[in-house]
Parts: structure tokens; sequence; C-alpha cells
């Protein structure tokens, strides 16, 4: 008489999917996202989010190049120089919009 099969698990998925796919491979639960991200290829940023290393220093160089970094270093100079605090509306309907806007244009030359 032939011998009884038994029955397999199924193979457990090395492949995280979904939201929260990096933090489980980044956590070592998982071995890779389904793009192909390993550990290796992940790291926290600021917020403490799981993100992409390759991404993460792409845009930072972005940043830098577009010009981004000297405008909001302008406008934090601008801030100190007029002596505003909380929230104003750049360019806004205000005086102090306008004169922060007006300012920050003077140092970015």
């Amino acid at each position: 008489m032939k011998a009884m099969k038994t029955m397999k698990g199924s193979k457990r998925s090395i492949v995280a999917r979904g939201r929260g796919a990096k933090a489980r491979v980044f956590a070592g639960t998982k071995v890779k996202t389904g793009g192909g991200l390993q550990k290796s290829g992940l790291k926290k940023n600021k917020a403490g989010k799981v993100v992409s290393k390759a991404a993460s220093t792409h845009s930072k160089k972005l940043f830098v190049k577009n010009g981004l970094q000297d405008w909001s270093n302008a406008v934090k100079g601008a801030r100190k120089q007029l002596g505003l605090k909380g929230f104003v509306a750049i360019r806004g309907k205000s005086a102090q919009g306008k004169a922060l806007y007006a300012a920050a244009k003077a140092l970015m030359k």
C-alpha cells in the first residue's frame, strides 16, 4: 500500500508589499520590497520615515541645484532682519508679507 502524502505549508514570502513595506524590510522581517530594495538601500529620514537612500540623496542634491536652499536661507535671513515671528505669507496681502518678499529678494542677489 502507498504511503499518504502530507500537506505542505506554503512558502513564506520574503517580499514586502504595500504600505509600510520599506519599514518591514528595514526592521528585518522581510528581505526586500516589491521594487527590489534591500536593507542596504534604505535609511531613515529626519521625520523618522524609512526611505530609499538613492532617492533621498538625489532629492537633497536637487534642493541645492534648483536654488531652493539659497531661497530658503534668504527667507530665513529676511525673517530675522524684519523680526518676524509665526506665520507670514510671503508676498501675501499684508504689508509684512510684501516686505518679507522684498527683503528675501534683496538677500538673494
